[in-house]
């Protein structure tokens, strides 16, 4: 019998509309929760009372990378925010794909989509002339949905978490 060890942390990628991109340091906040709504009726003979699912959230993520030249993401953001005397041109959302790599680098581990996805927010690293790290900003995005499938799998309907 075949052993199954765990998919490490370290090792994935960010797709985000068919464009792959694994320069990101860190990603951080991909969950989801469902409210617990409690129901009871004047006349029901139990002393607790029924919980019934309520709304689904879903959790901010939160990406951190190099700062280097490359502009994309903050065009992406400055079509939610104004950037300068130019208002913003409209949310543009995309689908996000993170996927976790096996052991032999290989891209068949587990992927999330996050559906509908944009940014939120932008954070610039802070700047120390006695500083020797490497300068990482981050961006917040949200996102409407999350899925779970397993990329090495055949293809089919992914399934919520």
């Amino acid at each position: 019998m075949a052993i199954n060890y765990p998919y490490r942390v370290f090792r994935y990628q960010v797709t985000i509309d068919g464009i792959a991109r694994a320069s990101f340091s860190e990603v951080s906040g991909m969950n989801m929760a469902t409210a617990a709504v409690e129901y009871r009726e004047g006349d029901d003979l139990r002393n607790t009372p029924r919980k019934l699912p309520g709304l689904t959230t879903f959790g901010n993520i939160t990406l951190r990378w190099g700062v280097t030249t490359d502009m994309d993401f903050l065009d992406w953001i400055h079509s939610v925010a104004p950037n300068n005397e130019a208002g913003p041109s409209g949310i543009v959302r995309h689908d996000i794909v993170i996927t976790l790599f096996d052991d032999a680098g290989d891209a068949n581990g587990p992927e999330w989509t996050l559906i509908n996805a944009w940014p939120v927010s932008y954070n610039v690293p802070d700047l120390s002339g006695l500083g020797n790290e490497v300068a990482i900003q981050s961006l917040e995005i949200c996102h409407e949905g999350l899925w779970r499938t397993n990329a090495g799998a055949e293809a089919g309907t992914p399934s919520p978490i």
